[in-house]
């Protein structure tokens, strides 16, 4: 029997999602002269989970990046309805390690609950059992950024989710454990990766961007 440990990934729903998610309407965004979105038009439901697939994933990137209002499109509107609460994996987070921040303190800040005990059984669950909870986020390998990111949106218990590249830097065994994870969850996902895998077994909806945008 193989003794390596499984990471456990559960996202919860804290409260039940409306009919109306998300609307997006013709959505434009040009950067550098280049047309990266070209009038974006779809809608979902609450029981959409959305691969987006394909070989333009800058526009992905930056159709995520306007979605969760860190970027503005240039014409167009979106609307999220009003039970949704979203979380954001993104592909570069290189920013949210820059601080010394020990890896309880830092997962506690975001966290309803400030209990020891309750932070450190989201990072057992991650693998960062004992002293690795001491460990400082800025020395984090990618493997281990993005664990701890999968923990706090496990604590935050977002009922709506968008992963750009979650399985990134993880190994096969993590990668297995967020696939069990996503397919389980009972809110709305949208998603990007290059593991097949995942799309397969998680996704009921494909959006494929053109190069064109």
């Amino acid at each position: 029997p193989s003794t390596r440990r499984y990471p456990y990934v559960n996202f919860k729903l804290d409260k039940p999602l409306g009919t109306a998610i998300l609307k997006v309407e013709n959505l434009t965004k040009t950067i550098d002269g280049v047309k990266i979105l070209d009038n974006l038009t779809f809608a979902l439901g609450n029981t959409d989970k959305v691969a987006f697939i394909g070989l333009n994933q800058r526009a992905v990137t930056v159709l995520f990046n306007i979605l969760n209002g860190l970027d503005e499109a240039d014409s167009g509107t979106f609307k999220w309805g009003s039970t949704v609460n979203l979380g954001y994996f993104r592909k570069d987070s290189s920013d949210e390690f820059k601080k010394p921040i020990v890896m309880a303190d830092w997962l506690t800040d975001y966290s309803k609950d400030k209990e020891t005990a309750f932070v450190r059984g989201f990072l057992g669950r991650m693998l960062f059992s004992g002293d690795d909870a001491l460990k400082h986020i800025n020395v984090l390998s990618g493997g281990e950024r993005v664990r701890l990111l999968l923990a706090r949106m496990m604590i935050l218990n977002n009922n709506t989710l968008i992963l750009d590249e979650p399985t990134n830097h993880l190994d096969m065994e993590a990668i297995t454990s967020l696939n069990k994870g996503l397919e389980s969850f009972e809110g709305v996902i949208l998603f990007t990766s290059q593991d097949h895998q995942l799309i397969k077994t998680t996704a009921n909806k494909l959006f494929e961007i053109l190069p064109d945008g």
